[in-house]
């Protein structure tokens, strides 16, 4: 446990004043590591980093202070500040203070409203379609490599919903080119750690970080200008025409082409990596939880029904509570965004006992926080979806459970995530049965977010699907409206 009064270190073995605890964190699995050094020392310990102090915190009376957003603020360094080389000033990597940052969230905020999920509804439930009538197509004993599955379902939700480009993940076999510039691009951000010699090491990887930058960069500015120029559905309610036509009602601006284009980058890297995470772990989750799986199928059988030639309307999928659950859970256990940084605004203290400089690096291990048995109780490593029943989510605490993040810089697209996985989970049960015929161990594969690794499973058709009716168009908008939608998830006041 930390000592009192003080912040603990860890120990540094090798006795290298310049990389101080570098090595001491297992360069392949951080976060792990980061999760052993926690359990450990307890809910807040530091390391010298290069001469830096790295400080993490895991309980969560002391998140609660940290969630003070009158005292603490989101630290953008490390691999995010990295990522700024195609995200830049955008809402994930961009600066509290910086002026773009505002601008962008105000203009943004509407198009994540429940008006707006109800149009994005429809582009939700063709992209889920696809990837259906591709599973419905498999042979008994082909496999199903999951997260490349809901990597592509996540990743054209996206695309179609954010700026009408579909780039067909389900339709080719390698993904699209832009994609695996992406995944290498925020590899060698993760990589890169300051350590001495590190750009000589690193120089053909730093070399193409250059060049995928370029080439996504290009391709996003295209899409904008063919937009300007009249190109595409100037109608289609997308997050590129809001962005297009947005105005800050604050400063009366509107967003530049190239906050645009940090925008949508931020959109495709946060809304790909973390919803197919969410979703390939909740598999893994029910396949484990035989029980769970079954009220899964209850549930969507009651309210989807059996009718899949019906597409799921807006007002069904908000009545998923169980599966609501299920996906809460999971991340609950594995958050896919699995850590976030603040700073204190002056010198401070936290827990009365453990004092931070100004601008101190300070970051909350979200994938420690809902393992605080003094919240979650002894059973806290259990999944139990029963931890998110209503009555249980109001009678805890907020700052227990973050892995949207917090207060203004919280995903501003959570609710869109949880629509989207909750839809595609869905849509997954009420057509296939589901098999872990490899006896699958979960092994975590840790980037910018974590993910299964290795995770592939087979599907096939429940009896009563029958194949040439899936993939039916969704009904129009008005009909889809559901009078009492849940919350957004809960990410702190």
């Amino acid at each position: 446990m930390a000592q009192k009064n003080a912040l603990h270190p860890i120990p540094n073995p090798a006795g290298q004043p310049i990389v101080g605890n570098a090595f001491s964190v297992d360069a392949s699995t951080p976060l792990q590591s980061l999760m052993g050094i926690a359990r450990e020392l307890g809910p807040i310990f530091w390391l010298d980093m290069m001469g830096r102090q790295a400080i993490f915190v895991s309980g969560a009376e002391l998140v609660k202070e940290l969630c003070d957003e009158n005292r603490f603020d989101k630290a953008v360094r490390g691999a995010l500040r990295r990522v700024r080389v195609i995200a830049g000033d955008g809402l994930f990597t961009g600066d509290t203070q910086e002026p773009n940052w505002s601008k962008a969230h105000n203009i943004l905020m509407p198009t994540f409203s429940q008006r707006a999920m109800i149009d994005y509804m429809p582009m939700m439930v063709d992209v889920a379609t696809q990837l259906c009538l591709k599973w419905e197509r498999l042979n008994a004993d082909d496999e199903i490599a999951v997260v490349h599955d809901m990597t592509g379902l996540a990743l054209d939700t996206i695309g179609l919903c954010g700026f009408d480009y579909r780039f067909n993940s389900f339709y080719r076999r390698d993904f699209h080119p832009f994609i695996d510039a992406l995944t290498r691009t925020l590899e060698t951000c993760m990589m890169r750690r300051g350590l001495p010699f590190e750009d000589v090491v690193l120089k053909k990887r730093i070399d193409q970080l250059s060049a995928d930058a370029a080439f996504m960069n290009r391709l996003v500015d295209d899409i904008v200008r063919e937009r300007r120029r009249g190109g595409g559905d100037k109608s289609q309610k997308d997050l590129l025409n809001y962005m297009l036509a947005g105005v800050d009602k604050v400063t009366g601006e509107s967003l530049s082409d190239e906050n645009i284009r940090y925008q949508i980058n931020t959109f495709l890297i946060a809304g790909h990596e973390t919803t197919s995470g969410l979703l390939s772990f909740t598999l893994y989750f029910l396949l484990n939880h035989p029980d769970v799986l079954a009220k899964c199928y209850e549930e969507v059988d009651r309210v989807l029904g059996r009718d899949i030639a019906a597409a799921p309307t807006y007002a069904q999928v908000n009545q998923l509570d169980y599966i609501r659950a299920v996906l809460l859970e999971s991340l609950r256990l594995w958050p896919t965004a699995p850590a976030f940084s603040v700073y204190p605004y002056e010198d401070d203290t936290v827990g009365g006992a453990y004092p931070l400089k100004k601008n101190a690096f300070v970051t909350v291990l979200t994938l420690m926080l809902p393992r605080d048995k003094a919240v979650w109780g002894e059973d806290a490593e259990k999944f139990n979806p029963e931890n998110f029943s209503r009555e249980a989510e109001d009678a805890r605490p907020p700052y227990a459970y973050k892995p949207f993040g917090n207060g203004q810089r919280a995903c501003i697209g959570r609710q869109f995530a949880m629509q989207e996985a909750t839809l595609g989970l869905g849509m997954i049960l009420q057509r296939f049965q589901l098999f872990d015929h490899l006896n699958y161990k979960l092994k975590i594969k840790e980037s910018l977010s974590i993910k299964p690794d290795g995770f592939r499973i087979r599907a096939r058709t429940r009896p009563d699907v029958t194949r040439s009716r899936l993939g039916a168009a969704p009904g129009p908008a008005e009909a889809q409206t559901a009078p009492n939608p849940p919350p957004p998830p809960k990410h702190g006041a």
